[in-house]
């Protein structure tokens, strides 16, 4: 899986290294993701989702299932996306 939020759809974008001479190279702005397994109580199992720091934060204030639910509502991921585990 590439280096996208499955909660809130954020990707890398590209930027310029500007140096003091305002010389410009191309350089990769990365997402803040981490691999992170939540409960899903609603389905009473483990799931592993790569969320951003943001995604973090809007899932401790709407919920997972909710998070979940408008990810998928806006095509961010899908549920088969979604791994769980055992």
């Amino acid at each position: 899986m590439s280096k996208v939020c499955q909660i809130t759809g954020k990707k890398s974008v590209i930027g310029n290294n500007v140096s003091h001479s305002l010389r410009r190279t191309k350089r990769r702005f990365n997402v803040n993701l981490f691999t992170k397994k939540f409960y899903y109580v609603e389905e009473d199992c483990w799931i592993v989702l790569k969320v951003s720091a943001a995604g973090l934060r809007i899932i401790n204030r709407i919920g997972l299932d909710a998070a979940l639910r408008q990810a998928v509502a806006k095509g961010y991921c899908d549920w088969k996306d979604i791994r769980v585990i055992e």
